[in-house]
């Protein structure tokens, strides 16, 4: 309802302005050729003044109101789910959305008067001079052509620009959360040096981005001014020759470079809002599914998972098939997508463009409740509750106690001390293992933090726990990948 109440009185304050500006060049045009309208003049500049303040502090107030929405959605979203992270969130409710303000107050209005405007001045030439008309009908196309194709390019090195400002974001917050292990075991400096090393390559981003807005606005200004010269040179001579009226010809030299300002100045603020478009996208894919999303999970014994040319965050047309009872294994860089697949799959994101297939049916139509009661996820970093470990375990489902022993836990079960990196995810492998109706394995790193003798334990449990389950893990451990049928490379 807002989206479109704030688009009707765009569209009226554009209305407004074209009927000010043909107002303004006629009434100028009168009085430089000798005419009168003084008075008139100078109130239709007044008000044309008016509506361009009053057009700046709607926009201003409505982007601040969306923006404090946006806050509290992605806030409320990010308490109930687990895979977003922390630097991340906050990156994207301060600076993040900060940056959505030049698109709703500065691009979104200038787009509404490049869409009126230009028109309303062709007609009005039309009647006033056919040549100067039909000039400017014919090179007012290569402004917004000329805008597109530098746009494009904006719009991709933004988009990197954004991805690498939230990775710097995320890596510095889990960095100084986990800043007392890596002091203790003497990687507190190889940090430092990758968190300066991203810091320069997203300040390196910064500067491409930069560099690519000033020469777009370097070449729409080029077009701009030759496709006015091409009117006002021809309009000269006419007038010389007595072709045209002096107020003619200074009514045509007033409108032309109003038919090419609002689309050169919505070339312009498509640079500055560039960035906020990045961020609305990932708002919008880190949006919980549609309510309206009630169809029963297919039986996943049977159904082949499909990622159908997904993009969403640093993917890009991403696609995969999972055969029922398959194991994969998901492998490649830092900050490739590996653990943003596992979220797709858990349905705590949805892409921004293509699809997840079960059995044939879109991910965002399965019922959540139904589909996570399918699934058993094993994060990074585990949660782990007030309780004994049995309790922790007993989340999962009933069998804590039998669990417990398979995953070398046996001691602890009746423990309430805080547990170490490698125990909480050994209590979370456990919690994945007694989830009888769980046919999905989701599996992010499950023995990063474990000892060789641990992980050959919890590799057995994980054997015996994935028998028979279509399971995608993420390994950077050699030691997983002798238990998946498959290995896919993430780029």
């Amino acid at each position: 309802m807002r989206d479109r109440r704030y688009a009707t009185l765009l569209g009226v304050f554009a209305v407004a302005t074209a009927v000010l500006v043909l107002a303004q060049a006629d009434l100028l045009a009168r009085v430089l050729s000798g005419g009168d309208g003084i008075g008139p003049l100078a109130a239709v500049v007044v008000v044309r003044a008016v509506l361009v303040g009053a057009r700046r502090v709607y926009a201003q107030r409505t982007a601040t109101t969306v923006k404090a929405e946006l806050r509290k959605q992605v806030l409320a979203d990010a308490a109930t789910r687990r895979g977003d992270r922390a630097g991340e969130v906050s990156t994207l409710v301060t600076r993040g959305l900060d940056a959505i303000e030049p698109y709703l107050a500065g691009y979104l209005p200038q787009l509404a008067v490049a869409a009126v405007v230009p028109l309303a001045v062709l007609l009005r030439l039309a009647f006033a001079d056919l040549t100067a008309a039909v000039t400017i009908l014919v090179t007012l196309p290569l402004v917004p052509v000329f805008a597109a194709l530098v746009g494009a390019h904006t719009r991709d090195s933004t988009e990197r620009q954004w991805a690498e400002l939230s990775a710097v974001g995320g890596h510095f917050l889990d960095v100084v959360a986990g800043l007392s292990t890596l002091r203790l075991f003497g990687r507190a400096s190889a940090q430092a040096v990758t968190v300066r090393a991203m810091a320069t390559a997203h300040a390196d981003s910064t500067m491409r981005t930069l560099r690519v807005a000033f020469l777009s606005a370097l070449v729409l200004e080029l077009v701009a001014t030759l496709s006015v010269a091409l009117v006002a040179v021809p309009v000269g001579l006419r007038l010389l020759s007595g072709g045209v009226t002096l107020e003619v010809a200074l009514l045509v030299l007033l409108l032309a470079p109003e038919a090419y300002l609002p689309l050169r100045a919505a070339g312009a603020q498509f640079h500055a809002a560039a960035e906020g478009l990045a961020v609305l996208e990932q708002v919008a894919a880190t949006a919980p599914p549609p309510a309206t999303a009630n169809r029963r999970p297919p039986d996943l014994s049977r159904a082949e998972i499909v990622l159908e040319d997904v993009g969403v965050r640093s993917l890009r047309g991403f696609s995969l098939r999972i055969a029922p009872g398959e194991r994969i294994a998901l492998v490649g860089p830092s900050g490739a997508g590996k653990t943003t697949l596992l979220s797709l799959l858990l349905g705590e994101i949805t892409p921004t463009s293509g699809r997840v297939l079960v059995g044939g049916v879109d991910l965002r139509e399965i019922d959540r409740v139904a589909w996570l009661r399918r699934v058993a996820w094993v994060p990074q970093t585990p949660t782990v509750f007030e309780g004994t470990v049995a309790d922790n375990i007993a989340v999962g489902g009933p069998g804590a106690v039998a669990a417990a022993h398979a995953v070398g836990l046996g001691a602890l079960v009746d423990a309430r001390h805080a547990l170490s990196s490698g125990e909480r995810q050994r209590v979370a492998v456990a919690r994945a293992l007694v989830r009888p109706d769980a046919r999905l394995l989701l599996l992010d790193e499950p023995t990063a933090r474990l000892d060789s003798g641990t992980e050959a334990t919890v590799l057995r449990v994980t054997r015996t726990l994935s028998r028979g389950r279509t399971t995608v893990l993420v390994a950077h451990r050699p030691a997983l990948l002798d238990e998946v049928d498959r290995v896919v490379e993430v780029r």
